[in-house]
């Protein structure tokens, strides 16, 4: 069975979700639900450079 990209970011959302600020977790929650998922992973990816995770 295929994995939805969608549901595979909101996974990845909510498990690095301790490593983020309430408000970074809201403002990447709140772009993934408007629908822009790629600028949502973008967030992501780059708080967790600057946190150097993964």
């Amino acid at each position: 069975m295929k994995q939805n990209p969608d549901a595979n970011f909101w996974r990845e959302l909510n498990g690095n979700r301790v490593y983020m600020t309430k408000q970074q977790y809201r403002t990447i929650k709140g772009q993934a639900a408007k629908g822009n998922i790629l600028d949502a992973r973008k967030g992501l990816k780059k708080i967790m450079m600057r946190r150097n995770i993964k």
